[in-house]
């Protein structure tokens, strides 16, 4: 294993108009002890033309069949050789100093996990700062909050690399909203978390992408919510963290039903979703998420057919608007 190294796993799909931006903000990196593992997950654009444009020797470049995302960072994984590893979207892109502040703070506390702050950038133009709660080194066992208070994606944090390969830790296969259980696996298994108190990662939100879209694949976020539900279920300290990420989860997909192509599948969704709350948190109506909702929203959000109301109503408001969904 390359010490001090950084290996970071790009997969891509169709990113013709955004991986020319993600590979100039990796190149540029003030630390340069770095790999850039780019996984073409069956690109059918000019994806692999614009890449093979670059002849950095830090690039290791691999061409597959169409797999998916989790499969597609597994992959990288294996072929990473670094000491650290880091996760990149296609479509996102880092501040230079990026990989250095995270590497300095990981090595100075002696951690398995350094993570950033990060921004949001819409494909308007418009930057929306989000600043995580700040913390002195940690671990899950002493701060359970980690799990409400950091985003469970993979990007916008370093690893070290024998923390994700001696516990075989993997992102679920074949399945959305993969990087949940992956997180919340390594924060567990991580001797201590560390924090950089620096927006360093840009994360594009684009307007019809899988984040903001919803279609019948929602339903996997039911069977995500089951493996890290079993995952920590003999760690009794952490019960009440999962109960309450469980009805946060369930709540917020809830209300992103209004985004549905097709309003039934929404509607089905949400009748799984308060079967699963009532089966596996049934006093979630009294759960600590929500008390600072509000009261509009949280009357609305603990009620199933209010939740059904409010997404009929966004979805046909905005079909009327614009004559198509999304």
């Amino acid at each position: 294993m390359k010490k001090e190294t950084i290996s970071i796993i790009v997969p891509i799909y169709n990113a013709e108009k955004y991986i020319a931006k993600c590979l100039d903000s990796l190149i540029n990196q003030t630390k340069k002890e770095l790999e850039f593992i780019l996984i073409n997950d069956g690109s059918t654009d000019n994806t692999e033309k614009i890449i093979k444009k670059y002849s950095d020797k830090r690039i290791k470049y691999f061409k597959n069949k169409n797999q998916g995302i989790g499969k597609t960072r597994n992959f990288g994984i294996k072929k990473a050789t670094g000491e650290y590893l880091m996760f990149i979207d296609s479509d996102d892109y880092l501040e230079k100093t990026a990989c250095e502040e995270l590497y300095k703070t990981i090595k100075k506390d002696k951690s398995d996990i350094a993570i950033c702050d990060f921004y949001k950038i819409y494909e308007n133009g418009q930057l929306e700062e989000i600043r995580l709660p700040s913390f002195k080194k940690t671990t899950l066992k002493k701060t359970p909050n980690l799990l409400l208070d950091i985003n469970l994606a993979p990007w916008n944090k370093l690893y070290k690399s024998s923390l994700i390969k001696e516990n075989n830790l993997t992102f679920v296969e074949n399945l959305k909203y993969e990087d949940a259980p992956f997180v919340a696996e390594v924060f567990d298994k991580a001797n201590q978390i560390s924090k950089v108190n620096k927006c360093l990662n840009y994360y594009l939100i684009r307007g019809n992408s899988e984040t903001t879209v919803r279609d019948e694949r929602t339903f996997d976020i039911l069977k995500i919510v089951d493996l890290i539900r079993d995952y920590f279920k003999d760690k009794d300290y952490l019960q009440p963290t999962i109960k309450k990420l469980i009805v946060r989860i369930l709540t917020n997909y809830n209300i992103q039903q209004r985004n549905q192509k097709d309003i039934k599948i929404g509607m089905s969704f949400i009748n799984e979703s308060f079967n699963y709350l009532k089966t596996y948190v049934p006093d979630y109506k009294n759960n600590s998420y929500y008390p600072n909702r509000g009261l509009l929203r949280r009357t609305i959000e603990k009620n199933k057919i209010l939740s059904k109301t409010y997404c009929q109503i966004y979805h046909f408001k905005n079909y009327k608007s614009t004559g198509s969904f999304p």
